[in-house]
């Protein structure tokens, strides 16, 4: 029996016949993960039970960074109370806080004698602190087993609740971050449930209270290069510390489509501009996301600190708000 199939004519697309998936340029191109490094970071965060962002927002670098030994943790589950149209973690109704959580963090991190990590969390916006007890936790643990490393702490916006971001920042982190993600324009639409003032509130709180504090923006959303110097020129003001620009990359077709491809170029001029607002650290480039590199800003981050004569920054900000 023969089977006839349709005859379709390829200059007539048709609803049967998916358009041709867009190809990222040849700057945009990452190895697939492997190695021993990578292979032993994924075995030890299986056996404690942890997750990483590196895995739930499906970082494109993650086979570079764990095979560095470096990696980002993410604490209070996997499962995000919010919805923004950029992120590949999932959304949802999150389980119950797990209070052994910090413990478990901190056995993970200490044998690895790691300098420098980065911690995150989803939000969780199901908790009346946002979760920020446990991050105080997680942080006191941390120093505790391992108290030559530093340590960055990502956090969400608390929704605005400034006596949250307190909580975190009297645990002493020795690197505060919170993303705006992107130029105010966008960020509604981007962000949904999150705003540009209240970010920006959460990283003068911090700055206020004496923190090296880090943001990041992704770019190929549609913004206006105008817009990002915009942004620049205020975090400049603010006396950010650390600065990471990236290219957004679409993570499904649920989520928001890259408006443009930023020229490695582009990044290189961005990052000299934010160097002369004064800015310390800047990564500029396709690949960069928040955690890039991170590992190697710590003699940066011992530097500054020793500039202001102790580690950690919530006490002496006590005196600076």
């Amino acid at each position: 029996m023969t089977i006839r199939l349709p005859i379709v004519d390829a200059a007539a697309p048709t609803e049967a016949q998916p358009q041709p998936r867009r190809r990222h340029p040849e700057w945009l191109r990452v190895k697939m993960p492997g190695g021993d490094g990578y292979r032993e970071i994924h075995g030890k965060l299986r056996q404690l039970g942890l997750n990483t962002v590196c895995q739930s927002a499906s970082c494109p670098n993650i086979g570079e960074c764990w095979n560095h030994r470096a990696l980002t943790i993410m604490i209070l589950g996997d499962i995000c109370t919010r919805s923004c149209r950029f992120c590949d973690v999932k959304t949802g109704r999150p389980l119950p806080v797990d209070l052994d959580e910090p413990r478990r963090v901190a056995a993970m991190l200490a044998p690895l004698e790691l300098t420098h990590t980065v911690i995150t969390s989803v939000d969780r916006d199901d908790l009346a602190d946002g979760g920020a007890a446990i991050w105080a936790a997680t942080l006191e643990a941390c120093h505790r087993a391992a108290p030559s490393m530093t340590v960055e702490v990502l956090v969400p916006d608390f929704k605005g609740a400034l006596h949250d971001v307190d909580t975190v920042l009297d645990a002493d982190p020795d690197v505060f971050a919170h993303n705006l993600e992107t130029v105010p324009r966008l960020s509604r639409e981007v962000r949904v449930q999150a705003r540009y003032d209240r970010s920006f509130a959460v990283l003068r709180r911090a700055r206020g209270r004496g923190a090296l504090t880090k943001t990041g923006l992704m770019l190929g959303l549609g913004e206006e290069i105008a817009e990002v110097k915009d942004v620049i020129d205020q975090l400049g003001d603010l006396g950010l510390t650390i600065l990471t620009l990236g290219q957004y990359l679409q993570p499904s077709k649920k989520h928001l489509e890259i408006a443009r491809y930023v020229h490695p170029d582009e990044f290189a001029d961005l990052k000299d501009y934010a160097l002369a607002r004064g800015i310390a650290h800047v990564e500029s480039g396709p690949l960069v996301r928040s955690s890039y590199h991170a590992e190697g800003q710590a003699q940066l981050i011992r530097r500054l600190q020793a500039d202001r004569g102790q580690i950690g920054f919530a006490s002496l900000g006590k005196h600076l708000a």
